[in-house]
């Protein structure tokens, strides 16, 4: 059962994992630079590539509202969106995930507006990040695909019944090119396994009323339940990595990944598209004796405390580079995270370091001059707490 080569675009990409599962129903909005996600699966449909229900709505809203209903039916169920659209759905998309009904979402992420702007950005997935979804971030189209199939094994597990969202970054993965290898259709199918909604199912013969009214005590409850969940799926993606990896021959590290950080003194932190240019530059920087280090943040949510603050112990120094930004902690969002995350298990100075705003790009020397300042950071406070940007 062999798999097929192609030269893919990160949206085309996400259809064909999508595609490659079977969903049941897709329901999704084009907006940009998410749109030729569900051009291209309306059109598999059509051709009858796909035996899929392809519903066209016209708001997300109304795309994330239906899926919630074939979800509670019992059915896989994918969509997709970007920027202002995800805005627009944040009311059933907080639903989705609170009445634990298991999807696939993917985020060409983008910056929100204003000033005016559709260009690439993680402002858009970074600002719904506690919406109660899990959320996992690529660093290239093979990811995307791949994690398009791992979601729906993770979102489904027993232990989890957690939507997710496979977000990459809009226009630099979402519209470009890049080998992928697609996988055999039987090998997929073996690999998601057939999906049983067994807490929650929409059945004529037993009607019930989904999400009454309820009391603060059993709220808190299902609050308690749904965390719980949250983090028992750090265990379900690491496992799903291996068994993919078995499968595939692709590994991803889980949670996290690292580059180099055994032996490193310093390191830099990083998600989504910008690790592959920080993959260079810490190559580069090795050649010239720089002891530097990556440590790729895969999941946002669940956030992994344990690992983060494992890489970066007894390091020298470590930078969080962002492509958001953190309103009120003038940081990047991913710094604030990491930074929580190693606070009381190390004490290292460390930045946040943003750039690639607004469609700009991290470049290699943005980089460099970051692995620069790790190399002369001092464990003096004033290198605490500390906003750089890459422009």
């Amino acid at each position: 059962m062999a798999s097929t080569l192609k030269a893919l675009t990160g949206n085309k990409s996400a259809a064909l994992g999508a595609a490659l599962c079977k969903p049941d129903l897709i329901a999704a909005y084009p907006i940009t630079p998410q749109s030729s996600v569900v051009e291209i699966l309306s059109a598999m449909a059509n051709d009858g590539e796909l035996d899929s229900d392809i519903v066209q709505v016209e708001s997300e809203h109304s795309a994330m509202s239906i899926i919630q209903g074939a979800s509670m039916s019992g059915g896989r169920t994918f969509t997709a969106t970007s920027g202002n659209g995800l805005a627009l759905m944040f009311e059933p998309y907080c639903r989705q995930s609170t009445l634990r009904l298991p999807t696939v979402m993917a985020i060409a992420t983008r910056e929100m507006q204003s000033p005016h702007t559709v260009f690439s950005g993680l402002q858009d997935a970074m600002s719904i990040r506690d919406g109660g979804w899990m959320m996992m971030f690529c660093e290239n189209n093979q990811e995307i695909l791949d994690m398009i199939i791992q979601g729906y094994r993770i979102s489904e597990n027993q232990d989890v019944l957690l939507p997710i969202n496979v977000c990459y970054d809009g226009f630099y993965l979402s519209h470009l090119s890049e080998r992928v290898e697609i996988p055999d259709q039987d090998m997929v199918t073996d690999f998601v396994k057939t999906f049983n909604l067994t807490h929650l199912a929409f059945d004529p013969e037993n009607p019930m009323a989904v999400d009454p009214m309820t009391s603060g005590p059993r709220a808190m409850k299902y609050r308690e339940d749904h965390l719980k969940s949250m983090q028992n799926a750090i265990k379900v993606i690491n496992n799903v990595d291996k068994e993919f990896e078995d499968m595939f021959g692709r590994s991803y590290g889980g949670v996290v990944d690292t580059y180099l950080c055994d032996d490193a003194e310093t390191v830099l932190v990083t998600m989504g598209a910008t690790t592959g240019t920080v993959r260079e530059a810490v190559d580069v920087a090795r050649a010239d004796g720089k002891k530097v280090g990556l440590l790729k943040v895969r999941f946002m949510r669940p956030f992994p405390v344990d690992r983060i603050a494992k890489v970066l112990s007894g390091k020298k120094g470590f930078a969080v580079v962002d492509r958001s930004v953190s309103f009120g902690w003038n940081t990047g969002m991913l710094y604030t995270e990491v930074q929580s995350a190693v606070s009381g298990a190390t004490d290292i100075p460390h930045f946040s370091a943003i750039g690639g705003l607004g469609g700009a790009d991290i470049t290699l020397k943005h980089v460099l001059d970051c692995i620069e300042r790790l190399e002369n950071i001092s464990d003096s406070s004033t290198e605490k707490l500390k906003t750089i940007w890459l422009d």
